[in-house]
């Protein structure tokens, strides 16, 4: 077969999406008949949770950053170039640089960013000073600098508004600031406020009462029903619609998350830039050639890094039976699971999919564990810490890790709500 009988797939960012479904085909796609493209506009590849560590010392920004080329398997061409404009009816994707890239398939991973930029008053003099954010190296580098030069206060950590990337990481951060300010004696000192557009800590209500019950016992104040209008940085408050006002000697902020611009320009997606899907395959309502992975969709889950990993095992499943022309059998049933760093060396895992509340019980293995289910355990850190290599070494490759994608009930039990 010549090459210009192949078929081509390309895939729109190169993050946790969109590199494992690359390296998850190319050992399932003979290199003789399909050509597997990967654009992305930086060759950097950040392991994002890792983010949240930084402004403790508990990772050093080197341990989180490595090049993208050095996990895009052999047979997989990645292109460094900005996106400019998909063509879904013409099948092309349109580089900024003026190359024209043509597909038969595409995926669409290029993930949500953090957008500042929609709340009036959070860009400033004081971004990345005395307002924060964790959501980007950049922005966690500098809020290790202003933890280490805070004195006490009021220190405020603020959710903008749903969805957003990782939804627990706004409590993680809450947990590790009590612990990290009780080291250095700076508690006493220091009023924490959790402002949040909910109506309590989480989104579901299971976890929203054992996260809630935590807050309390660490003397956190929560702001609930918080829709913030804007940020006055002389005034160092935030200002929600309602005119409510919270003030703050430190913000540590959550902006606006959003789908990537491109999505925009190319009609593929919601008003919040996430291309609609079908939640159980991932393929595009519109355009049936079109998939959308990871946080790029507008799937009924969080946007996390283990619903990545389960959508796409289902998708290169699927994907093998499309090409056969046949029906696609497996359905996604929005698996999520999260740990949920609780501060004293502990940490909680939660469980859960579209249609379940998260449950009690162990994981991976019913009444085993190790890890335990909705409660503290030394053992729910330790696999959190242990994650990084994991992510590295086995989860970008491609290599199983042993985990079904679909929800196990075998052995939970419904908490109470």
């Amino acid at each position: 077969m010549t090459t210009a009988t192949k078929k081509t797939l390309v895939v729109l960012g190169a993050g946790t999406a969109g590199t494992m479904v690359a390296n998850k085909l190319r050992h399932r796609l003979p290199k003789t008949d399909w050509t597997i493209t990967v654009v992305d506009k930086t060759d950097i590849h950040d392991y994002q949770p890792g983010y949240l560590f930084i402004p403790f010392g508990m990772n050093t920004p080197e341990q989180i950053r490595k090049t993208k080329h050095a996990f895009i398997g052999d047979g997989v061409d990645l292109v460094l170039a900005e996106i400019d404009k998909v063509d879904p009816g013409a099948k092309t994707v349109a580089l900024t640089d003026g190359r024209t890239l043509s597909y038969d398939y595409l995926v669409v991973a290029s993930g949500t960013s953090p957008r500042p930029d929609q709340t009036p008053g959070m860009l400033g003099d004081e971004w990345h000073k005395s307002v924060g954010e964790f959501y980007t190296y950049d922005g966690a580098v500098a809020l290790r600098d202003q933890m280490r030069a805070f004195k006490g206060g009021r220190l405020v950590v603020h959710i903008t508004e749903l969805p957003f990337k990782c939804p627990v990481a706004p409590l993680e951060f809450t947990f590790l600031a009590d612990d990290y300010l009780r080291e250095r004696g700076l508690r006493d000192k220091t009023e924490i406020v959790f402002v949040t557009p909910l109506d309590g800590a989480f989104t579901k209500p299971v976890a929203s009462k054992e996260l809630g019950h935590i807050l309390k016992e660490r003397n956190v104040t929560v702001e609930t029903d918080f829709m913030v209008e804007s940020i006055d940085q002389e005034r160092k408050v935030l200002i929600s619609y309602d005119e409510r006002e919270v003030p703050f000697d430190q913000l540590v902020t959550i902006p606006l998350n959003m789908g990537a611009e491109f999505v925009a320009r190319s009609g593929l997606g919601d008003d919040l830039n996430y291309v609609p899907v079908d939640k159980h395959t991932m393929q595009s309502t519109e355009f049936p050639e079109v998939f959308a992975l990871g946080d790029a969709s507008n799937i009924p889950t969080s946007k996390a890094g283990s619903v990545a990993h389960f959508s796409v095992e289902i998708f290169v499943e699927n994907f093998m039976e499309l090409i056969a022309g046949k029906p696609m059998t497996h359905s996604f049933d929005g698996h999520a699971n999260c740990f949920v760093e609780s501060g004293g060396g502990k940490a909680l895992l939660l469980d859960f999919n579209y249609d379940t509340q998260p449950l009690t019980g162990t994981f991976p293995l019913p009444k085993i564990g190790p890890m335990t289910l909705l409660k503290e355990s030394r053992a729910n850190h330790l696999g959190k810490l242990a994650f990084r290599h994991i992510y590295w070494n086995m989860l970008l490759p491609g290599r199983p890790l042993g985990l079904p994608p679909a929800m196990s009930m075998s052995g939970k039990i419904p908490a109470d709500a």
